[in-house]
């Protein structure tokens, strides 16, 4: 297990879109853990395995935050990463594989669909846009949306900063059409 070095958690919960009350706020978490990037600076890598495998115990320590954050069944999840600038965009992306999603999964209480990322090079400063959609069926439209954040102390050049983003529900006013999540199957993470 990396040590991580900091936590930050960020939440938005909106009520009035539009000028529309809804009954149910739409709520969205993002917890981000910033651990030292034993890759930076250094020479090309071919085996980013030891990311790879590190990162299930790092998902599940956030996503389970973020669960509890939520206060509320997740309905919709992400994921992403903000690798410092002394490392590669691949070091990120090691640590957001399918382990990673597994522990998101876990701890977030299931899903079958396919969890949406993002990642990119920066530093302290950087703003990320986390992709959001329904955790059981990717095609539920209501729940395609982002969760838009700035880390404001890191990553640092040596640093990675891993992120869960979860939703209780879809866009408030959604009204564009496909399936409703009641209308979703969610065996095949599609429909």
């Amino acid at each position: 297990m990396m040590d991580i070095l900091k936590t930050c958690s960020f939440i938005e919960e909106t009520a009035i879109e539009d000028g529309q009350k809804s009954a149910l706020p739409l709520r969205k978490v993002a917890v981000v853990a910033v651990v030292e990037n034993p890759y930076a600076g250094q020479p090309y890598q071919a085996d980013l395995s030891s990311l790879t495998d590190t990162s299930p115990a790092i998902g599940t320590i956030i996503a389970t935050e973020a669960s509890r954050l939520l206060g509320a069944p997740v309905e919709s999840y992400g994921k992403g990463a903000i690798i410092g600038v002394a490392g590669d965009q691949e070091h990120g992306v090691a640590m957001l594989t399918t382990v990673y999603g597994n522990a998101l999964r876990d701890a977030v209480g299931g899903g079958s669909a396919w969890i949406s990322s993002a990642t990119k090079i920066g530093g302290p400063g950087t703003s990320i846009d986390i992709p959001l959609a329904y955790k059981d069926a990717l095609f539920v439209r209501s729940h395609y949306d982002a969760f838009s954040f700035t880390l404001h102390t890191a990553p640092r050049p040596n640093e990675i900063a891993i992120i869960c983003a979860v939703a209780n529900r879809g866009r408030l006013n959604h009204r564009v059409g496909g399936i409703s999540k009641e209308e979703a199957v969610g065996t095949d993470g599609l429909r």
